[in-house]
């Protein structure tokens, strides 16, 4: 082995890391999770605890492996606000803290019209608090005094990299992720920038993630035992780091289908462009690690999954995964009196003004209700038809949001993430797109890998698309379900989202 690299993975709860040899090799693997603290009142990262323990892993991996360059990756909803003393110069929140509608309010009143940022800047408005131009706001206002103190706005990814080098920095994939920073009509930081007074805290221009920022600091060096001349490089959001593996591997139109808390669907395009309908739904554009457009839609498929399989499993304490049983199916799509519907975070996914819900026979039973066991649907006393549902609404809603992001008959999709592992949902997927080939792939820790690239690219001096291959995706075609009934259910689910 002639050099290893440390991938620090931020994620909203589980932090990683990964170490890689010089092909690509997993060696070690860690996980741990740190979820948010409470500081005046709101959910804070807690960005002191995940740098203490990843400093304490790289003294440790530092005595086993030969660490040449570190890489950082990060959820793609947060920034540090930093002051002179390197330190964060008011509260990193979650953008999960739910703000006051005022809030909101004045943000469109300084900024303008939602639909029109939407296309300049290619960003879906997504509360609570996940576009970060609006983040920055909200901070700007409440702690105002603390924000004068500011020096550097830096992205998620990009802070953690400044922790180990003591460089500031932005990359374009975080920069151009629903932050309503980015002009993409102009190639540079949009006017929401200025608006916020913040021009001077950012650099001139975001660089690319394979870039480097030189090496860590002698204070990081001390702490862990890593050779002075360790590389950093600048980081990357997470969703573009998984897409990387695709980008370089792949030659033909594909659609990157990422699954988990949030579902994200990817499609490398060529311009950036809304469709009417669009406007105003979780539609947007990422910049992928070269800068390019990358039409993506999310929906929150792996909370409401868990939620209802949650309530399933304590109502009637079981904790098995369902197998795949057509003729349940069957029974489910012919009778299309049962369904539910999105959305547990009011505002977000391809149906942001639904209520979450189910209907059955008629009755509307509310997900808060269904928490409190104050209502209780009948096709819920059936562990495997509640399962059922749970994977119709998910694969429905799937359709939708890949089919907004420009997927079209003959298009190749490619899953990974939680999902992968879900037969029902597969087989449905693969029904309700009879004309996509649809893999699963065993590419594990797929963020990771895309992020060690950029690092491999840094070391060796040489571009990413001569790395593919270390790309090996092992991918699976998925074996659609046979279901008369499907499309006549989707239709009904789709009139009742209308209605």
């Amino acid at each position: 082995m002639k050099y290893a690299i440390i991938a620090l993975d931020v994620g909203k709860t589980n932090k990683k890391i990964v170490v890689y040899d010089d092909e690509m090799r997993h060696l070690a693997f860690r996980i741990r999770e740190i979820g948010t603290i409470r500081v005046e009142g709101f959910d804070v990262e807690d960005v002191d605890a995940i740098f203490k323990w990843f400093l304490g892993e790289l003294k440790e991996f530092g005595r086993s492996f030969p660490i040449r360059v570190i890489t950082v990756s990060a959820q793609g909803a947060t920034a540090v606000c930093v002051g002179a003393d390197g330190r964060p110069s008011l509260p990193p929140i979650a953008y999960t803290n739910e703000v006051d509608v005022g809030v909101h309010k004045r943000f469109w009143a300084t900024m303008g019209d939602v639909h029109e940022l939407q296309r300049l800047t290619a960003t879906a408005e997504i509360k609570p608090l996940i576009n970060l131009g609006k983040l920055l706001w909200f901070q700007k206002e409440h702690w105002p005094e603390d924000f004068e103190q500011t020096v550097h706005v830096l992205f998620f990814p990009q802070f953690f990299s400044y922790l180990l080098s003591g460089v500031a920095s932005a990359d374009i994939t975080y920069t151009g992720c629903h932050t309503f920073l980015w002009d993409y009509s102009k190639n540079k930081w949009s006017f929401v920038v200025d608006k916020l007074g913040i021009r001077d805290m950012l650099p001139e221009s975001p660089g690319l993630p394979h870039d480097g920022l030189g090496c860590i600091s002698a204070a990081v060096a001390s702490e862990t035992g890593l050779a002075t001349n360790t590389l950093v490089t600048l980081g990357i959001h997470d969703s573009n780091a998984s897409l990387i593996p695709y980008l370089i591997s792949q030659k033909e139109d594909f659609l990157l289908n990422s699954t988990g808390t949030w579902c994200v669907a990817m499609h490398p395009v060529k311009t950036v462009e809304f469709a009417t309908e669009e406007l105003g739904k979780m539609v947007y554009y990422n910049l992928s690690y070269q800068g390019d457009p990358v039409k993506t839609s999310i929906l929150l498929g792996g909370l409401e999954y868990s939620f209802y399989s949650n309530i399933l499993m304590k109502r009637h304490g079981r904790s098995d995964w369902p197998v795949y049983d057509p003729a349940m199916y069957s029974s489910i799509l012919k009778e299309r009196q049962s369904f539910i519907f999105p959305t547990l975070m009011p505002g977000t996914g391809q149906f942001p003004n639904s209520m979450a819900r189910v209907i059955d026979e008629g009755e509307v039973f509310l997900a808060d209700d269904l928490v409190k066991e104050k209502q209780w649907p009948r096709v819920f006393e059936n562990y495997l038809r509640g399962f059922a549902l749970a994977n119709l609404s998910l694969a429905i809603q799937t359709r939708v949001a890949l089919r907004r992001v420009g997927l079209v008959p003959g298009t190749k999709m490619f899953i990974e993430g939680g999902f992968r592992h879900n037969k029902n949902y597969l087989a449905l997927l693969g029904a309700l797109l009879p004309d996509n080939p649809i893999y699963v792939t065993t590419l594990e820790e797929a963020t990771s890998f895309g992020s060690a690239l950029c690092a491999k690219s840094l070391v060796d001096g040489v571009a990413l698309p001569s790395l593919a291959g270390y790309v090996n995706l092992n991918k699976q075609l998925v074996q659609p379900a046979a279901l008369l009934e499907l499309e006549n259910y989707a239709d009904a689910f789709m009139e009742y989202l209308d209605n």
